[in-house]
């Protein structure tokens, strides 16, 4: 048996004690995150669920991005990452949104290094910030990292919240 992730289960216990719900929008992770906040017992009072949008028309289609936006900036950008993390948000009707997009590797995309990985954060009243993290290894390394990343972002916001 699997124990769920520290930072998943501070994330769930934070949001509980709020009363607050949680949303994800997923590209590179795949699920990643969504499955690291289920693993934890009592997810499903805070937790609505999530979009993978791990192709770039899927990320306007179902994930709200606008498309000049994506044709602006690409898949892996700060605006991108802001827009699905709102973009789930307010799909959802959830109280805050993360979100993930970058390049996993092995090979670069569109100019952009494996490693490279945008998170977002869309918070209760609608504050959207947005984090760059540079990850090393190989794929599933880099698909940790971000994980543990969105995960050490949405925790530090809900306790500079309280």
């Amino acid at each position: 048996m699997t124990l769920a992730d520290p930072q998943a289960v501070a994330v769930v216990q934070a949001l509980a004690e709020r009363g607050q719900t949680l949303a994800t929008a997923e590209s590179l992770t795949g699920g990643l995150i969504g499955a690291a906040v289920t693993s934890v017992p009592g997810a499903s009072a805070v937790y609505l669920g999530g979009l993978i949008t791990y192709a770039t028309d899927l990320k306007a289609r179902l994930g709200g991005v606008p498309t000049d936006l994506l044709a602006a900036n690409g898949p892996v950008s700060a605006k991108t990452a802001a827009a699905m993390a709102a973009g789930v948000r307010r799909a959802t009707g959830a109280d805050w949104g993360v979100a993930a997009t970058g390049v996993a590797g092995p090979d670069p995309q569109d100019g952009h290094l494996p490693g490279e990985v945008w998170l977002g954060l869309a918070q209760p009243g609608g504050a959207v910030r947005t984090l760059r993290v540079d990850a090393a290894g190989d794929r599933q390394a880099v698909r940790s990292a971000a994980v543990a990343a969105a995960l050490g972002l949405l925790e530090d916001a809900l306790t500079a919240e309280s």
